[in-house]
This record gives C-alpha cells, structure tokens and sequence, in this order.
C-alpha cells in the first residue's frame, strides 16, 4: 500500500508546530507558544482551539449544537458565522506532525485543480483576505514572524 500524499496551495501566513517550532513572536525559551486564555498546549488541540475561538470572537458563535439543531436553524446561523471568520487553520505535513497554515486549496491525489497564474500574480481578492487574516490573528493573539502573507506550496501526507 503507498502513501497518499496532497498538495496544498496556501495563501497566509504558516504559523509552524510545536514539533517544528512555532513561527510566531513570543515563543518561550522551550519552544512553546507565548500564553494565550484559550489554549493550552498540553492539553488542547491546536485546529479545534482556533477555531471555537475564532468562531466565538469573530463570527460571535457561541452555540452548543442541541438535537434539534436542524429545526432551529443552528447550522444556518453556524454557516453565517463561518463565512464572517473567513479564515481557517488547516494542518499540513503529516497526521502525526502537523503544522499549521492558513487559506489553504487543497488537491488531493488523483485529483486536478486548474489554476490561472494571472490570478496568483494580482492577487484580485487578497485585500479581503488581508484584512480578515490580520482580524483573526489579532483575535488569536498571534504574531506571524513572516512580514505579511504569501502564496506557498505545501504537501500533506495521511501518514
């Protein structure tokens, strides 16, 4: 059986791993992340943490899903709160060593993703994508050591 591996084109700003360093300011003396009121690294999961804060301080979507989720329109609202966050934390590199990256398009394999280099050369919708990633890093409280964001390739293995 072979490994299956994804390419993944980003556009943000790759933040890093504890397992590869992070690559954000105010890493400690070990390598950890500076303190943050919403993860805990030993205990927490990186992805799942951003996201419910990201969710609670940009998208104000607090929501516990209740059993009636579909009648009271929980996933309509979830849905529109998503869509105000507009960014998400995707992992790359392997299962079992993630790191993490932002605005991500992924192609798995097998799988074909055309792309318009013209798109990437002018950038027509990264104003938006600007502004929302420096939102949802001021709410994180992370600052990237990378200047601003870029476009990279990054690969993913199910390993």
């Amino acid at each position: 059986m072979g490994l299956a591996t994804d390419a993944i084109l980003v556009y943000g700003y790759d933040l890093g791993s504890p397992d590869s360093g992070w690559k954000v300011h105010g890493v400690g003396e070990y390598g950890e992340l500076p303190p943050l009121d919403w993860y805990d690294e030993v205990d927490d999961d990186f992805v799942t943490s951003v996201q419910t804060r990201l969710m609670a301080e940009v998208g104000r979507f607090t929501e516990e899903r209740a059993p009636d989720a579909r009648e009271n329109g929980y996933f309509d609202r979830k849905r529109a709160a998503e869509k105000q966050v507009g960014v998400k934390v995707e992992t790359y590199c392997s299962h079992s060593a993630p790191m993490y990256v932002t605005h991500t398009t992924t192609v798995h394999r097998g799988e074909v993703e055309y792309l318009d280099p013209d798109d990437l050369l002018t950038r027509p919708s990264t104003e938006d994508w600007d502004s929302r990633l420096t939102v949802a890093l001021d709410a994180l409280g992370l600052v990237p050591v990378e200047e601003r964001p870029r476009w990279f390739l990054v690969s993913s293995s199910d390993l």
